[in-house]
Order: structure tokens, then C-alpha cells, then sequence
């Protein structure tokens, strides 16, 4: 699936982009906020769509390497409140990541989550 790349990422194509990875199924396990899971546990965190759009994924195994998402846009990302310390930051849709950027750190956050899953909860395909 590609974007745009005149267009910055809506909230809506971000949830379609995370639900078409393999395995991937959406939950909303606190009181109307999205997020995207891939056997029991979530890569991407898409809020309620009430706030600014943002993302939520795991940016790095430690905060250290998470870090450097914070020093090339420091604006537009953040460590995520509560697990931000295990690497995980909320980067915004709307503003200055690029769309290649920001699936690629989804993409980076899926093949984490799932290489963290026990093997009869990874997708097959």
C-alpha cells in the first residue's frame, strides 16, 4: 500500500496500513482509543482520533536507540507516555515525518513485536 507523498498521512490510511500487515487485527481495549495488535500484543497505538494524529510504535529495543528519533524530529516526536522507556515514541502524522518514514517505523515495530511473540501466536504469512 503507498501514500501520497504530496499528502500527509491521514489516520484513517495509517489504521489501514497497520491492519494490512499479516496477522494484524484492531482492539480498543481503553475506552475508545485504537490501537493495532499482532497475536496479543500491540505495535501501533492510533488513540481515538479526538487529539492530533499520531502513531504510537516501538522506535528501538532500549530508549537510547528510540532517542534518535527524537533528535532528528524533535517537534514531531515524543517517547509515549508510561512505555516510553522500553523504546516506544508517538510521532505525528501531520507533520514533518516524511511517509516513507513513518512506515517505516511501523513497519520496524511489527517485525519487533512479532519477533518477541511466542511462535504459535506469529503470523504465517
Amino acid at each position: 500500500m503507498g501514500f501520497d507523498q504530496e499528502v500527509l498521512v491521514e489516520r484513517g490510511e495509517m489504521l489501514s496500513y497497520c491492519l494490512g500487515k499479516p496477522g494484524a487485527w484492531l482492539d480498543r481495549p481503553w475506552e475508545n482509543d485504537e490501537v493495532v495488535k499482532v497475536g496479543s500484543r500491540i505495535f501501533a497505538f492510533l488513540g481515538n482520533g479526538d487529539r492530533e494524529p499520531t502513531v504510537g510504535v516501538k522506535c528501538g529495543a532500549t530508549r537510547e536507540i528510540a532517542d534518535e528519533w527524537l533528535h532528528r524530529h524533535p517537534v514531531d516526536a515524543c517517547p509515549m507516555p508510561y512505555i516510553g522507556r522500553s523504546g516506544w515514541n508517538t510521532l505525528r502524522l501531520d507533520g514533518g515525518i516524511d511517509t516513507d518514514e513513518l512506515t517505516e517505523a511501523v513497519d520496524s515495530s511489527y517485525d519487533m513485536v512479532v519477533a518477541k511473540l511466542p511462535k504459535r501466536e506469529r503470523p504465517t504469512a
